[in-house]
Protein backbone atom coordinates (compact mmCIF):
# COMPACT_ATOMS: atom_id res chain seq x y z
CA UNK A 1 0.00 0.00 0.00
CA UNK A 2 1.06 3.91 -0.73
CA UNK A 3 0.77 4.52 2.90
CA UNK A 4 3.18 1.80 4.16
CA UNK A 5 5.38 2.72 1.36
CA UNK A 6 5.38 6.36 2.79
CA UNK A 7 6.07 5.25 5.92
CA UNK A 8 9.15 3.63 4.98
CA UNK A 9 10.08 6.22 2.92
CA UNK A 10 10.03 9.29 6.16
CA UNK A 11 12.00 6.61 8.13
CA UNK A 12 14.74 6.18 5.46
CA UNK A 13 14.87 10.10 5.05
CA UNK A 14 14.55 10.78 8.75
CA UNK A 15 12.21 13.04 8.33
CA UNK A 16 9.71 13.88 11.16
CA UNK A 17 6.23 12.93 9.57
CA UNK A 18 4.24 13.30 5.76
CA UNK A 19 1.70 15.71 5.07
CA UNK A 20 -0.19 16.06 2.17
CA UNK A 21 -0.18 19.54 1.68
CA UNK A 22 1.30 19.92 -2.03
CA UNK A 23 1.43 17.41 -5.17
CA UNK A 24 3.98 18.28 -7.81
CA UNK A 25 2.48 16.95 -11.44
CA UNK A 26 4.29 15.69 -14.52
CA UNK A 27 2.43 16.32 -17.60
CA UNK A 28 3.16 14.68 -20.91
CA UNK A 29 2.46 11.45 -20.40
CA UNK A 30 0.55 11.78 -16.04
CA UNK A 31 -2.00 14.05 -17.59
CA UNK A 32 -2.03 13.67 -21.19
CA UNK A 33 -1.61 10.74 -23.33
CA UNK A 34 0.74 12.14 -25.43
CA UNK A 35 4.37 10.25 -25.25
CA UNK A 36 3.59 7.88 -28.57
CA UNK A 37 3.18 11.45 -30.53
CA UNK A 38 6.44 13.16 -29.07
CA UNK A 39 8.17 10.08 -30.10
CA UNK A 40 6.78 9.93 -33.40
CA UNK A 41 7.64 13.65 -33.36
CA UNK A 42 11.46 12.95 -32.24
CA UNK A 43 11.78 10.18 -34.38
CA UNK A 44 10.88 12.22 -37.79
CA UNK A 45 13.09 15.09 -36.56
CA UNK A 46 16.12 12.63 -36.23
CA UNK A 47 15.44 11.57 -39.95
CA UNK A 48 15.47 14.67 -40.77
CA UNK A 49 19.37 14.96 -40.07
CA UNK A 50 19.31 10.94 -41.40
CA UNK A 51 19.35 8.91 -38.15
CA UNK A 52 16.55 6.62 -38.07
CA UNK A 53 15.90 5.09 -34.80
CA UNK A 54 12.72 2.79 -33.52
CA UNK A 55 10.07 4.66 -32.08
CA UNK A 56 10.82 3.26 -28.59
CA UNK A 57 14.40 5.01 -28.08
CA UNK A 58 12.26 8.35 -27.60
CA UNK A 59 10.22 6.78 -24.72
CA UNK A 60 13.85 6.89 -22.66
CA UNK A 61 14.52 10.95 -23.01
CA UNK A 62 11.01 11.46 -21.53
CA UNK A 63 11.44 14.23 -19.05
CA UNK A 64 14.30 16.09 -20.23
CA UNK A 65 13.85 19.89 -21.72
CA UNK A 66 13.76 19.99 -25.50
CA UNK A 67 17.13 21.51 -25.65
CA UNK A 68 18.76 19.28 -23.48
CA UNK A 69 17.19 16.09 -25.49
CA UNK A 70 18.53 17.51 -28.95
CA UNK A 71 22.23 17.42 -27.68
CA UNK A 72 22.29 14.27 -26.50
CA UNK A 73 20.31 12.44 -29.42
CA UNK A 74 22.69 14.75 -31.59
CA UNK A 75 25.85 13.74 -30.00
CA UNK A 76 24.88 10.19 -28.94
CA UNK A 77 24.04 9.43 -32.92
CA UNK A 78 24.68 11.87 -35.37
CA UNK A 79 28.10 12.18 -33.99
CA UNK A 80 28.43 15.54 -33.41
CA UNK A 81 27.38 18.43 -31.25
CA UNK A 82 24.77 21.19 -32.35
CA UNK A 83 25.12 24.69 -31.79
CA UNK A 84 22.65 26.73 -30.15
CA UNK A 85 20.74 27.79 -33.92
CA UNK A 86 20.91 24.19 -34.90
CA UNK A 87 18.84 23.35 -31.63
CA UNK A 88 16.29 25.96 -32.16
CA UNK A 89 15.77 24.81 -35.92
CA UNK A 90 15.50 21.00 -34.97
CA UNK A 91 13.05 21.81 -31.89
CA UNK A 92 10.65 23.85 -33.89
CA UNK A 93 10.60 20.84 -36.46
CA UNK A 94 9.80 18.96 -33.78
CA UNK A 95 7.05 21.09 -32.61
CA UNK A 96 5.67 21.34 -36.14
CA UNK A 97 5.65 17.29 -35.99
CA UNK A 98 3.97 17.18 -32.95
CA UNK A 99 1.19 19.89 -34.27
CA UNK A 100 0.42 18.00 -37.02
CA UNK A 101 -0.33 14.59 -35.22
CA UNK A 102 -3.95 14.36 -33.91
CA UNK A 103 -5.03 15.69 -30.60
CA UNK A 104 -3.78 14.06 -27.78
CA UNK A 105 -6.05 13.04 -24.81
CA UNK A 106 -6.24 13.51 -21.48
CA UNK A 107 -4.63 10.63 -19.46
CA UNK A 108 -7.75 8.19 -17.67
CA UNK A 109 -7.74 8.85 -14.32
CA UNK A 110 -6.21 12.20 -14.24
CA UNK A 111 -9.24 14.72 -13.95
CA UNK A 112 -10.22 12.60 -11.34
CA UNK A 113 -7.01 12.53 -9.23
CA UNK A 114 -6.98 16.35 -9.75
CA UNK A 115 -10.16 16.83 -8.58
CA UNK A 116 -9.66 14.92 -5.11
CA UNK A 117 -6.12 16.75 -4.78
CA UNK A 118 -8.46 20.35 -5.10
CA UNK A 119 -11.54 19.04 -3.16
CA UNK A 120 -8.57 18.19 -0.18
CA UNK A 121 -7.27 21.38 -0.18
CA UNK A 122 -3.99 20.10 -1.69
CA UNK A 123 -1.51 22.50 -3.57
CA UNK A 124 -1.37 21.51 -7.04
CA UNK A 125 2.36 22.25 -9.00
CA UNK A 126 2.84 21.54 -12.35
CA UNK A 127 6.31 20.35 -13.21
CA UNK A 128 6.97 19.50 -17.06
CA UNK A 129 10.08 19.41 -18.84
CA UNK A 130 8.01 20.43 -22.08
CA UNK A 131 8.05 24.24 -23.13
CA UNK A 132 5.59 23.28 -26.12
CA UNK A 133 2.30 25.48 -25.79
CA UNK A 134 0.15 23.01 -27.09
CA UNK A 135 -0.59 21.10 -24.09
CA UNK A 136 0.14 23.64 -21.55
CA UNK A 137 -2.64 25.75 -22.91
CA UNK A 138 -5.02 23.17 -23.07
CA UNK A 139 -4.87 22.93 -19.15
CA UNK A 140 -7.35 25.63 -18.02
CA UNK A 141 -9.56 24.01 -20.55
CA UNK A 142 -8.95 20.23 -19.92
CA UNK A 143 -8.61 20.53 -16.02
CA UNK A 144 -10.54 23.79 -14.76
CA UNK A 145 -8.96 25.51 -11.92
CA UNK A 146 -6.29 22.97 -11.20
CA UNK A 147 -2.95 24.67 -11.83
CA UNK A 148 -2.97 28.69 -11.13
CA UNK A 149 -1.32 30.33 -13.56
CA UNK A 150 1.82 31.27 -11.00
CA UNK A 151 1.89 27.50 -9.95
CA UNK A 152 3.71 25.70 -13.35
CA UNK A 153 7.43 25.38 -13.78
CA UNK A 154 8.21 24.18 -17.13
CA UNK A 155 11.63 24.10 -19.38
CA UNK A 156 11.55 27.84 -19.23
CA UNK A 157 12.17 28.29 -15.48
CA UNK A 158 14.85 25.69 -14.39
CA UNK A 159 18.37 25.71 -16.45
CA UNK A 160 18.55 22.16 -15.42
CA UNK A 161 16.05 19.71 -16.27
CA UNK A 162 15.07 16.12 -15.09
CA UNK A 163 16.57 14.01 -13.93
CA UNK A 164 18.22 16.87 -12.16
CA UNK A 165 16.25 17.95 -8.91
CA UNK A 166 16.03 21.52 -10.04
CA UNK A 167 12.33 21.02 -11.28
CA UNK A 168 10.97 19.87 -8.07
CA UNK A 169 12.62 22.04 -5.94
CA UNK A 170 11.32 25.25 -7.58
CA UNK A 171 7.97 23.47 -7.12
CA UNK A 172 8.56 22.62 -3.62
CA UNK A 173 9.78 26.69 -3.50
CA UNK A 174 6.46 27.80 -5.12
CA UNK A 175 4.06 25.66 -3.03
CA UNK A 176 6.20 26.65 0.01
CA UNK A 177 6.15 23.55 1.26
CA UNK A 178 9.13 21.21 2.52
CA UNK A 179 9.99 17.79 0.88
CA UNK A 180 7.87 16.21 3.78
CA UNK A 181 4.58 17.44 3.03
CA UNK A 182 4.74 17.18 -0.86
CA UNK A 183 4.13 13.76 -3.27
CA UNK A 184 5.86 13.74 -6.57
CA UNK A 185 3.41 11.89 -9.63
CA UNK A 186 5.53 10.73 -12.48
CA UNK A 187 5.18 8.39 -15.23
CA UNK A 188 8.79 8.54 -16.64
CA UNK A 189 12.30 7.31 -14.78
CA UNK A 190 13.91 10.92 -15.36
CA UNK A 191 11.04 12.43 -13.78
CA UNK A 192 10.98 9.54 -11.04
CA UNK A 193 14.79 10.49 -10.10
CA UNK A 194 14.04 14.33 -10.48
CA UNK A 195 11.49 14.01 -7.56
CA UNK A 196 13.56 11.76 -5.49
CA UNK A 197 16.29 13.40 -5.77
CA UNK A 198 15.08 16.82 -4.52
CA UNK A 199 13.85 14.13 -1.39
CA UNK A 200 10.09 14.01 -1.95
CA UNK A 201 8.19 11.25 -2.17
CA UNK A 202 7.50 9.98 -5.83
CA UNK A 203 4.56 8.22 -7.33
CA UNK A 204 5.66 6.44 -10.04
CA UNK A 205 2.68 5.62 -12.44
CA UNK A 206 2.81 3.54 -15.46
CA UNK A 207 1.53 4.59 -18.71
CA UNK A 208 3.02 3.53 -21.20
CA UNK A 209 5.61 1.01 -22.66
CA UNK A 210 8.05 1.71 -19.23
CA UNK A 211 7.41 -1.12 -16.60
CA UNK A 212 6.53 -0.22 -13.35
CA UNK A 213 9.49 -2.01 -12.27
CA UNK A 214 11.71 0.88 -14.25
CA UNK A 215 10.14 3.32 -12.03
CA UNK A 216 11.21 1.58 -8.90
CA UNK A 217 14.55 0.90 -9.92
CA UNK A 218 14.78 5.01 -10.51
CA UNK A 219 13.70 5.89 -6.61
CA UNK A 220 9.56 5.78 -6.77
CA UNK A 221 8.17 5.31 -3.54
CA UNK A 222 5.45 3.33 -5.03
CA UNK A 223 4.73 2.68 -8.20
CA UNK A 224 1.07 2.01 -9.80
CA UNK A 225 0.06 -0.01 -13.15
CA UNK A 226 -2.36 3.07 -14.38
CA UNK A 227 -3.55 6.48 -13.29
CA UNK A 228 -6.89 5.04 -12.28
CA UNK A 229 -5.35 2.67 -10.25
CA UNK A 230 -3.36 5.87 -8.68
CA UNK A 231 -6.39 7.85 -8.67
CA UNK A 232 -8.06 4.93 -6.49
CA UNK A 233 -5.23 5.14 -3.76
CA UNK A 234 -6.15 8.71 -3.57
CA UNK A 235 -8.86 8.99 -0.93
CA UNK A 236 -6.44 6.71 1.61
CA UNK A 237 -3.76 8.45 1.26
CA UNK A 238 -5.58 11.78 1.85
CA UNK A 239 -7.26 10.64 5.06
CA UNK A 240 -3.95 9.23 6.62
CA UNK A 241 -1.56 12.14 5.70
CA UNK A 242 -3.88 14.64 6.16
CA UNK A 243 -2.04 18.15 7.44
CA UNK A 244 -2.19 18.66 11.20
Amino acid sequence: MMTDSIQRFIASRGYPRFELRAALIDMDGTLYDSMPRHAEAWRRMMLTVGVDLPVEEYFLHEGRTGSATIRLLMERYAGRVPDDDEIKELYRLKTEFFASMPEVSVMPGAADMLRQLQQSGVKRVLVTGSGQSSLINRLDSDFPGAFAPDMRITALHTRRGKPAPDPYLAALDLAGVEPWQALVIENAPLGVASGAAAGVAVAGITTGPVPQSALADAGATATFPSMAAFAASLPALLRDFAPE
